[in-house]
């Protein structure tokens, strides 16, 4: 699989199965570099337009996603389109909620959902996944 992101891409994870995608916190600046085609943005507040196809999940900080269903099918439409299409998540710090998706994609990409959140830390931020029902969400994320 060839990637879509270069390799430079800041905030990139790159998973198992050769799709990547890139977290990065809403609250700073776009970074250099080719813009998303797709995006999952995960905030209590509707986010700004943008010039690119963009999914809005409310998801409070340090929370839960308010609809979990919905949270799954937008997971599993990221993690199809980044085989072949540039997808972003990104919440205000590019942490908490957007290390949680990741980890879900993780799982979605084959990682163990018990293994989840350490390939995340490991591959995109250390300081990912901030709470513990954050952790618990993605170990039961591979069950449903």
């Amino acid at each position: 699989m060839d990637p879509v992101w270069p390799e430079s891409t800041p905030g990139l994870l790159r998973l198992p199965s050769g799709r990547s995608v890139r977290g990065r916190a809403l609250r700073r600046p776009l970074p250099d570099g080719p813009e998303p085609e797709y995006a999952v943005y995960l905030t209590g507040k509707r986010p700004s337009q943008v010039a690119w196809e963009a999914e809005w999940l409310r998801w409070p900080d340090f929370r839960l996603p308010a609809d979990r269903e919905r949270a799954r099918r937008l997971f599993r439409t990221a993690w199809e389109r980044a085989a072949e299409e540039r997808v972003e998540l990104a919440c205000g710090g590019g942490r908490g909620r957007t290390g949680t998706a990741l980890a879900c994609l993780a799982v979605l990409d084959g990682v163990p959902a018990g293994e989840a959140v350490a390939y995340v830390r490991r591959h995109y931020d250390p300081r990912a996944v901030e709470t513990p029902w954050q952790k618990r969400y993605v170990r039961r994320f591979g069950g449903g």
